[in-house]
């Protein structure tokens, strides 16, 4: 099996391309309000691009997406180590996470492609058998939704999650600074200077964090130094909406996650490039629901667990919408 590309299209002019390889969104095409087609998310040339190291463009990432503090963690007593490859922790599965495998191809139709893939026990140093899939449909709503769903053997942890980077003005604009976003939450997971999660829960009224009335990302982004960090989500639904005032295009996340992580493009650099573009410093926003990182070291947070008698199903929704407003 080799990795290979599958494309969505829908009756109003959204396409979308899928590869297998990470299960990872390569392109998504949307109208603007003028008509023209941009290309919404940050990407490589091609499929076979994705086996390169990459700052996760688009792709599923897994077993456990985000991060895992030290690289370890302890399930009915036994301590499982793991790769650290983000400093002393754990990231988004390790360097050959769920991001870098062939998913197999279940389906494959105008509007839905299936995937799935089988993680051995033991694989990257996680425990149990773990069978996971991903679908991606588009409906003529202009909504693309993401189903997933973990089973396993054995007791284990699971967190998928898909990384693409959006800029609604094109995937070559320079900054996402301009874009309009709104954020349904009270709270966020603060962190450490490591990005690991402390275990508390922090308001965000009267900080940069505050999102809840609609903002430019680039009011408060260098108070924090670039966003990267999780907003606690109350209950499934609606958590998000951001708009372009350059194209009119709007994109509104729905998902029964717990968690969404807000990423900016902060370790872009203009040293990967894809697409015809070298990528720099906060040229894609990412908005990445999941469980809060480092969960299943932190007793207070939503469990990552997955059982054999309990499967994990979630999913994530990116409407697109045109929005004239002056």
């Amino acid at each position: 099996m080799s990795a290979r590309t599958f494309e969505l299209a829908n009756n109003n002019g959204i396409t979308v391309t899928v590869t297998n390889l990470g299960c990872g969104i390569i392109s998504l095409l949307v109208p603007d309000k003028d008509g023209n087609v941009r290309d919404v998310v940050l990407g490589l040339d091609s499929a076979e691009d994705y086996a390169q190291t990459h700052p996760f463009f688009g792709v599923i990432c897994g077993r456990v997406a985000n991060r895992i503090s030290n690289g370890r963690f302890t399930l009915d007593g036994k301590e499982y180590v793991l790769e650290a490859n983000d400093g002393p922790h754990h990231l988004h599965g390790g360097t050959d996470g769920f991001d870098k495998k062939l998913w197999t191809v279940e389906e494959v139709a105008v509007n839905k492609l299936a995937f799935s893939y089988v993680s051995q026990d033991g694989e990257s140093g996680y425990p149990g058998k773990l069978l996971v899939y991903c679908v991606y449909r588009l409906t003529d709503d202009n909504t693309l939704r993401i189903d997933y769903r973990a089973e396993t053997d054995t007791k284990t942890i699971c967190n998928l999650t898909n990384h693409s980077y959006f800029n609604l003005e094109g995937h070559d604009a320079a900054d996402i600074y301009g874009h309009e976003m709104t954020i349904f939450a009270d709270k966020i997971t603060p962190v450490d200077e490591t990005l690991i999660t402390t275990g508390e829960l922090a308001d965000v009224t009267g900080t940069p964090f505050d999102f809840r009335k609609a903002k430019t990302i680039g009011r408060d982004i260098e108070a924090v130094g670039g966003y990267d960090h999780n907003y606690v989500l109350a209950a499934p639904g609606t958590c998000a909406s951001v708009y372009s005032p350059i194209t009119g295009i709007r994109m509104t996340v729905k998902t029964n996650s717990p968690g969404m992580q807000l990423y900016t493009g902060n370790f872009l650099d203009g040293t990967v490039k894809g697409k015809g573009v070298a990528y720099q410093k906060h040229s894609g926003f990412c908005l990445e629901t999941q469980f809060y990182p480092d969960a299943i070291n932190k007793p207070g947070f939503p469990s990552p667990i997955v059982t054999a008698d309990n499967p994990q199903e979630f999913y994530t929704e990116f409407s697109f919408s045109i929005d004239n407003k002056k």
